[in-house]
């Protein structure tokens, strides 16, 4: 079954694309219900990540638009809130800064890639990364949680968003080299 001749995977994706302005929205409100929802609504977007790689592999439904959608539905998932947070000062601007950067740098990384017919799927370290990402802006989306706690969360955060990408650019390089020989 293929809905709007997408497939379930891609309209999960978009899905999760649409969330993103209801989730800006949510923040925006700055009041506690609101932020309650907003990281139960985030928290459940994140999820359907998996839900749409399950779902292309178990039913072969794998498509190009699939691979680009999915990774942009990841970082417009993450980098929303983010800079949503940040503009009502409730997420540090230096941790948005890296986190978008990075995403930005990545995005760019494999569409230059993808330009010379060179694919780069996602690490070990990418997958952490959106973890910990994940668990952070949680963090920062709930009312309750301790300062000290987010705090260190996002260290780690930012920590395995400056290593994943590192290690993306360092594979694109090797990958470079060796095809060019």
């Amino acid at each position: 079954m293929t809905p709007f001749g997408l497939g379930w995977p891609n309209v999960i994706s978009i899905a999760r694309i649409l969330l993103a302005p209801v989730l800006a929205v949510l923040i925006l409100s700055r009041n506690d219900a609101a932020a309650s929802a907003a990281a139960v609504l985030f928290v459940a977007g994140a999820a359907t990540d998996g839900l749409d790689g399950y779902l292309a592999r178990r039913y072969a439904s794998a498509t190009r638009l699939g691979q680009w959608l999915d990774p942009l539905a990841d970082k417009v998932l993450i980098a929303v809130p983010v800079v949503t947070l940040t503009a009502i000062d409730r997420f540090p601007l230096w941790a948005a800064l890296v986190i978008v950067f990075r995403e930005l740098a990545v995005s760019l990384l494999r569409a230059w890639l993808g330009a010379r017919g060179v694919g780069m799927p996602a690490s070990r370290w990418g997958k952490a990364k959106t973890l910990s990402q994940i668990v952070a802006v949680s963090m920062y989306l709930l009312p309750v949680v301790s300062g000290d706690v987010r705090t260190a969360v996002l260290a780690v955060a930012v920590a395995l968003t400056v290593w994943s990408g590192l290690d993306y650019f360092v594979k694109a390089r090797r990958l470079i080299r060796s095809g060019s020989r």
